[in-house]
């Protein structure tokens, strides 16, 4: 079966314009753009609060002092940015979405698992998280009722999706200077105002475990906008230097994911230095930061949880038409981002009751899956270094087991030995807890490692 004829299209360089079709190839005649807008593309979404909170966790939840926090924080980002950066870079030859791309390594048939699950995580878990998070910034701001700033969001955030790729670029470029500019003066103040040699309550006693388990977090955090690699790629044009869009979506990756870990772990002491400690990691945050400051912040909070959802829609609507599933209309993708904009509002109403909780429970479902995944992905870029078969991609007949076998073993062994969560803690850890939660790394490096052994024996056309 040959790669299918792309819908008829006139989109190119239009920003207020319906990108038409799914998640056919993106034809030379509507290609644009340069491998420099990436930087901004993986910067402006993470320009958001859930990331300082990952460097909140590190000193308050897993027990690292400051620069222990900034250890892990720069390797477990480091290596998510060079993952993420390897992927994009393919984007631009194939022309086809990350999840589409993934079906050289699982198979048509095969991919439906990590498209599917890819659906449900990014099209309506972090779509309802990040939906609410941005609720409360403003209700926080404003007084007016969090619901009712729920609707704002997702209304904003379904629009620029539904348009599709084109205005997702200029919202993120233009969001950039907005969020950079607030966020680095933030940080001054709270850099200013914390001490790196104080150890709170519980600090400094992680250990080993608590390194481990913070650098898991860190790379899962970061490592989780890699199923979206390609996605923002594959509208470049076909011969842009594979090196230049590696790095410059790596490198919006890491620095924005980097810069702010670092001030959430040293907001702790900067909060306790001020008398602004708070149970609540916003509130602690903030209160670091004079008036004016403070205000524009949760504005920023709110627009960098918009940011990120526009990505999520748009990379979920794009996931489940992976699956296989035909949507015979003209603007595919819009229609099935339209839809998962109205699923992931209701979700967010249901979790706005107790959103802490509700944010727990969501990151125990989807933070195994993606390690295991991205082991397969990588060792099937790397084994195919020499050619890639876009033919495959839209072939039903084609067949690769490896990569569900590789992908399931690797989450069926690592789960249950190595996790070491509050609700359920696998047999390694419960009696080494001192090597903290290792679950993502052991299931990225198993699943790569019988990936490379099987697929030699079991990739067929």
């Amino acid at each position: 079966m040959t790669v299918p004829r792309p819908v008829d299209r006139d989109y190119g360089g239009k920003v207020v314009a319906v990108e038409p079709g799914g998640n056919e190839p993106i034809p030379d005649a509507e290609r644009h753009g340069r491998p420099s807008q990436l930087f901004w593309t993986w910067t402006s979404p993470n320009l958001e609060f859930a990331t300082i909170f990952v460097g909140v966790l590190a000193v308050q939840a897993f027990g690292l002092t400051f620069w222990q926090a900034v250890a892990a924080i720069v390797v477990g980002n480091g290596l998510a940015a060079v993952a993420h950066g390897v992927l994009s870079a393919r984007g631009p030859a194939a022309g086809v979405p990350q999840m589409v791309l993934g079906r050289l390594a699982f198979g048509y048939r095969g991919n439906v698992l990590p498209a599917g699950l890819m659906t449900i995580t990014s099209g309506f878990g972090w779509f309802a998280v990040n939906s609410v998070s941005a609720a409360f910034a403003l209700n926080s701001l404003t007084g007016w009722p969090a619901p009712l700033w729920l609707v704002v969001v997702v209304v904003v955030q379904i629009g620029v999706a539904f348009f599709g790729h084109n205005l997702v670029q200029v919202f993120e470029r233009f969001a950039f200077p907005v969020l950079a500019v607030v966020f680095a003066v933030g940080a001054v103040f709270v850099l200013g105002a914390s001490d790196p040699s104080a150890v709170p309550d519980g600090g400094g006693t992680g250990g080993v475990g608590g390194f481990l388990l913070m650098l898991g977090a860190v790379f899962g955090y970061t490592a989780g906008w890699s199923p979206y690699a390609a996605d923002y790629t594959r509208y470049l044009p076909a011969d842009a230097p594979p090196r230049k869009v590696g790095l410059a979506a790596g490198t919006g990756l890491f620095a924005s994911t980097t810069l702010l870990m670092v001030v959430g772990a040293a907001s702790v002491s900067a909060a306790a230095a001020v008398g602004v400690a708070s149970d609540n990691p916003t509130t602690s945050y903030v209160g670091v930061l004079p008036g004016v400051l403070a205000g524009l912040t949760l504005l920023c909070i709110a627009l960098g949880a918009v940011a990120a959802n526009i990505l999520n829609v748009y990379s979920g609507a794009m996931a489940f038409l992976s699956t296989g599933v035909d949507v015979p209309l003209r603007w595919a993708r819009a229609t099935v981002a339209l839809a998962f904009g109205v699923v992931g509002f209701v979700i967010a109403v249901l979790a706005l009751a107790d959103a802490a909780h509700s944010y727990e429970a969501f990151l125990l479902v989807i933070v195994y899956w993606i390690g295991p995944w991205l082991g397969v992905v990588l060792a099937d870029q790397y084994l195919r270094r020499s050619t890639a078969p876009t033919e495959l991609l839209y072939d039903r007949s084609y067949t690769n087991h490896a990569g569900l076998v590789a992908m399931l073993v690797g989450i069926v062994v690592s789960v249950p030995l190595f996790s070491n969560q509050e609700l359920f803690t696998g047999v390694v850890a419960a009696a080494l807890p001192g090597i903290g939660d290792v679950t993502f790394l052991v299931g990225f490096a198993l699943a790569a490692g019988l990936y490379a052994l099987l697929f030699p024996r079991l990739a067929r056309r």
